[in-house]
């Protein structure tokens, strides 16, 4: 047995990752790291006693690239007489249609595939994890069944191999340099305790109705990737190499390519190990906090219906909604087809309708560190987005000393009641509708902005000018030629922007309705000014005045989706 493999055999027996019987399929792209993990798990299988397969999916972003990929996967698959699960999808066209970046669009579709295979689409992860189900074209996955060989048979203490698709368990091969790598991107954009614990090794995925159907794995994650690439030459076996990894569009080729060699060849040759080390830390810091929080919320917080909605608890635990006291106005009931809105507000809403109370004499007792818990958790709870700004500012509010009430406003339309004795959290009021409120927040270049209005991240990045070829010219904008700094706000009536290669500045309210977007949506659409010049606007290219030129640096919008919590799955 290579050395390689009786030290990720210690690590998985050790962490207890994999055990006799588990269906394992082996996440292959094709690369160095998952080529290795494929080749370590068929050494490892007869004393591990698993029963594995192989699962790949097809990104189609680099054309034949993509298919020799997974021609090569197969390949390996049939040598070793192993199972082969694929799939695949296009991911730049997900990408486009949700605004969402390639590097998301892949890992939503990815792990969708795997949720598919674990015997439940679409459902649930760990942290509200919610990626989309993946189908193959013809609304099935691919399976290439073979027979288990009779070594693993018998190793397998008589198991019989699966004779369906459904796995237990899905292995990926992400090593110790993804994870510094992802510890590092979080700390460079913002993040708690619970981002720096980076990439989980184990994902407990649940069905429907809250039970275990399966797990993904990272059996990997204290090996270097030098490691793996010495392992595969002393072994013989070849692996593609993704010519993607190289493209530093990406933020995490950045940090691998030019970040992280900085800090091992500057300040830590360790900073590796280092970062990994701080992610285990984390983990086990907010495994303790999460734990402490849980009794808080069911005891210390009182949750309560608000005075305008009439719930009452059904013996299944359930919240149901009853029918409202009727109240007249002049002459006029209220309508059953109200009731009936209201309710379906209700059952929609994207929070918990509920209202959220602490003893403020209790909660102004604590440390800072559980009322800043408290808080966030609440939030977390309630579906408040709250950011740290919000959270400081609730603790200020709190702790005044001034006798009489305050209100404070939070996102989504939620707010904050200080009161005499108790800090309450007030849902928002669904039975009016809630008025249009203008939103604009700076930008800094570079930097990245959240727009919880627009459910968006809008990343604003600088382009060199000998980078710029590897770029869509019509995402460039041309730096030296903006008029000032850069806003993010809603479009608003009136306002007229120029796209490149139309032949006339239009009305943004005409561009909006040509792409049929609903009217809530098309309200908060986001753009972005310079001085007073619409200069980008989500969707379109950028204005065609203020392309990029050859020779100056340029200016990358990139428009994500509002993250939620962060995500274990990189």
């Amino acid at each position: 047995m290579h050395e390689l493999a009786e030290r990720a055999l210690s690590h998985v027996r050790r962490q207890e990752l994999l055990k006799a019987g588990d269906r394992v399929g082996a996440a292959v792209s094709g690369g160095i790291d998952s080529v290795a993990l494929l080749r370590l798990l068929l050494e490892l299988r007869h004393e591990l006693g698993i029963f594995l397969s192989v699962v790949h999916f097809n990104h189609k972003l680099r054309g034949k690239e993509s298919d020799a990929d997974q021609e090569l996967v197969a390949n390996l698959a049939r040598e070793h007489d192993l199972e082969f699960h694929a799939d695949s999808d296009d991911v730049a066209q997900r990408a486009r249609e949700e605004h969402i970046s390639l590097e998301t669009a892949a890992r939503e579709l990815r792990y969708g595939f795997f949720r598919h295979l674990l015997g439940e689409e679409g459902t649930t992860g760990p942290q509200g994890l919610k990626p989309d189900p993946v189908l193959a074209p013809d609304g099935t996955a691919e399976a290439m069944p073979v027979d288990e060989p009779p070594s693993l048979r018998s190793a397998s203490q008589g198991l019989q191999p699966p004779t369906s698709i459904h796995l237990t368990k899905i292995v990926t091969g992400h090593t110790l340099d993804d994870q510094a790598e992802t510890v590092l991107m979080r700390i460079i954009r913002g993040a708690g305790l619970r981002g720096l614990g980076g990439i989980h090794p184990r994902i407990l995925v649940e069905d429907d109705d809250g039970e275990i159907c399966g797990e993904i794995i990272r059996p990997l994650l204290g090996l270097r990737r030098r490691e793996l690439e010495q392992y595969l030459k002393d072994i013989g076996q070849p692996w593609h190499e993704d010519s993607t990894n190289a493209d530093e569009r990406f933020t995490r080729n950045r940090v691998r390519k030019l970040i992280l060699p900085l800090l091992e060849q500057d300040f830590n040759p360790a900073v590796a190990g280092s970062l990994a080390e701080l992610a285990e830390i984390a983990r086990g810091e907010e495994d303790y906090w999460e734990n402490e929080i849980s009794g808080w919320l069911g005891t210390t917080v009182q949750w309560s219906q608000p005075d305008w909605a009439h719930v009452v608890s059904r013996e299944d635990g359930l919240v149901q909604i009853t029918p409202l006291p009727i109240t007249h106005v002049g002459n006029s009931p209220e309508s059953p087809s109200q009731d009936s809105d209201l309710r379906s507000k209700i059952d929609g809403a994207p929070w918990l309708v509920m209202n959220a109370s602490v003893s403020r004499m209790w909660f102004l007792g604590e440390s800072i560190a559980v009322q800043r818990r408290l808080v966030k958790s609440i939030g977390e709870q309630a579906g408040i987005p709250l950011e740290f700004k919000h959270v400081e500012e609730i603790l200020r509010v709190a702790g005044e000393d001034d006798a009489s009430s305050k209100e404070l406003s939070l996102p989504f339309g939620w707010r904050l009641l200080r009161e005499t004795e108790q800090l309450v959290f007030v849902t928002p009021d669904l039975r009016e509708p809630a008025p249009p409120r203008d939103y604009e927040y700076p930008l800094s270049v570079p930097g990245r902005t959240l727009v919880y209005e627009a459910g968006s991240s809008i990343e604003v990045r600088r382009v060199p000018a000998n980078e710029q070829a590897r770029y869509n010219p019509d995402h460039l904008l041309d730096g030296e030629s903006l008029p000032g700094p850069l806003r993010v706000r809603n479009w608003r009536p009136g306002d007229r922007f120029w796209p490149a290669h139309t032949k006339s500045p239009k009305k943004i309210k005409e561009l909006l309705q040509a792409r049929h977007l609903a009217q809530a949506e098309r309200r908060v659409w986001p753009v972005i000014v310079s001085g007073d010049e619409i200069v980008w606007v989500r969707g379109f290219p950028t204005s065609a005045r203020l392309r990029a030129k050859p020779g100056p640096a340029a200016i990358l919008i990139v428009d994500e989706p509002l993250p939620n919590l962060p995500s274990t799955e990189d």
